[in-house]
Parts: structure tokens; C-alpha cells; sequence
């Protein structure tokens, strides 16, 4: 069996053809199961073709407490991935309707939150501030990056800082929680968007579910820390299934364009 024409989903053990898993947007039709995305598959789901234009890339490492091994891990994932930070971000159109976008991505050390991230995290939401475009971002972290210690959890601050002076100019931030999406992330700018969107099944929360139960001596539920969990309880706004994301996105775009009756700076 061919690796090249098969993939074997990691929940349910089903092999699927690799055409057709491609075609279902990368969901186990056995299981339902989500596949993690990297930035460039996400791209091509949610912005309209030739339209993506990066910004703020090429960031220099940062390594700010001089951790052990920390410039070697980097320069491994580098050699390894067509990435060398956990977030990409840019602009283009999506269903006709200009934005900024920011995915994470979480071939690089799990889509931790460092320095780095933190500051293109900042730019994502001052760029669109000054050429008046709405946010959309697609979070998917283990949270705050322990290489980087209290530099990382800083980082937390000042994206909220970010996103509140953002909303305040009346900016249009849609949060899209992945999984999965977890830590000083989840506490920060993910959970910060005036409309949060989640794909089905994916894991959310700030610390993990055995730490929960250890510390408040409780069992909690199966379903605890998921898209579903959360949305019950009115912590997200809907649950949208990946072939259907990007006209609900451009759906949520048209209708903030139109009651504001934006008028967008052009792009140099």
C-alpha cells in the first residue's frame, strides 16, 4: 500500500484515500476526526485564490533567558518546515472582503506563544487598525512557550492590549479556535474576539483536564474542554464544520462591511 495514495487516520485507525481526505477537507469520513492543519493547507480553505500577501515575516529568533538547546531545537524545525515562528499572518480577501489574517501553526513547537509571536500577534492588530480591515485568526497552541520563561507569559498582556485597543476603534476581531488550542493563548487573544468560531471536536481550555481534576478533587466529563463543552456552556458562538468555514467567515465580513459602511485604505 502506497504511503503516497493512502493516509490512516490517527483516531480510528480507518485508511483513507489520500484524494479523497483531501476533498473532504482533511476529516476522517469514518470517525469525523479533524486533521491539523498547517498554515499553508488553511490558506487555501479560507482565502480567495492569489490574494495572500505575508507580513512582518522573516523574524529574527529570540532567545531572551539564553535557554539550553533552545537556538538547536529552532534550527531543527527550521531545517525541517517551510516556517520559522508558530504564527504566520497577512492580508487578502476572503469571499471578496479585504482582512488581515493571522494562522498558527503547530509544526513549530506546537504553536507555543514566545516573543516573536507575541509581536506579530501586536502588528496583525495594528495593521488592521490603520487600514481599518478586519481580524481573522486561527489559533491552535500548547500555550506559552517555557524556552522564553516569563518573557513568554508577558506576551499575554500585550496581545490583549493589542485586540482591546483594536475593538475600541471599532475593529471586527473572528476568533477560530482549532485544535488545539490551549494555555496563556486560550487566556489571551483566542478567547478576546467579538464573534469565536470553534471546529468540531477540538480541545480547548487553559490547563489540562488531569491537573483540573487533581486540583479541584472532582471527576470532570468525558466532553470536558471541547468545541461541544463550550459552546453548551456559551464560552463560543457556533460551531462551524471546516467545509463550510470560509462562507460562514465571508458571511460574518459582508454583513460588518455593510453596517459600517467601511471604506478601506489602499494596500501599498
Amino acid at each position: 500500500m502506497s504511503q503516497k495514495l493512502f493516509v490512516k487516520c490517527k483516531t480510528c485507525g480507518t485508511i483513507i484515500e489520500k484524494k479523497k481526505f483531501k476533498e473532504n477537507y482533511y476529516v476522517c469520513s469514518s470517525c469525523g476526526n479533524y486533521k491539523t492543519l498547517d498554515y499553508k493547507r488553511r490558506l487555501a480553505m479560507i482565502m480567495d485564490k492569489d490574494t495572500f500577501r505575508e507580513t512582518n515575516m522573516h523574524t529574527d529568533f529570540y532567545n531572551p533567558i539564553e535557554f539550553p538547546g533552545y537556538i538547536e531545537k529552532h534550527n531543527s524545525i527550521v531545517s525541517t518546515v517551510d516556517l520559522d515562528e508558530a504564527i504566520i499572518t497577512g492580508r487578502g480577501t476572503i469571499g471578496g472582503q479585504n482582512v488581515m489574517i493571522g494562522i498558527m501553526d503547530t509544526r513549530y513547537m506546537m504553536g507555543s506563544m514566545g516573543v516573536v509571536v507575541g509581536e506579530k500577534v501586536t502588528r496583525l492588530f495594528e495593521d488592521a487598525q490603520n487600514y481599518k480591515l478586519s481580524v481573522v485568526l486561527f489559533c491552535a497552541s500548547g500555550g506559552a512557550r517555557m524556552q522564553e520563561g516569563i518573557f513568554s507569559l508577558m506576551q499575554m498582556a500585550k496581545t490583549a492590549a493589542a485586540v482591546s485597543k483594536f475593538s475600541q476603534a471599532g475593529g471586527l476581531y473572528i476568533s477560530i479556535l482549532t485544535n488545539p488550542t490551549t494555555g496563556g493563548v486560550s487566556a489571551s487573544f483566542a478567547f478576546l474576539g467579538d464573534i469565536i468560531l470553534a471546529e468540531p471536536g477540538a480541545l480547548i481550555g487553559f490547563a489540562g483536564k488531569r491537573v483540573i481534576e487533581q486540583t479541584i478533587k472532582e471527576k470532570l466529563p468525558n466532553n470536558f474542554q471541547t468545541s461541544e463543552f463550550l459552546f453548551e456552556y456559551g464560552y463560543i458562538d457556533l460551531i462551524v464544520e471546516r467545509k463550510q468555514l470560509k462562507e460562514v467567515i465571508s458571511k460574518i465580513l459582508a454583513i460588518h462591511s455593510q453596517e459600517n459602511n467601511l471604506t478601506y485604505k489602499p494596500i501599498i
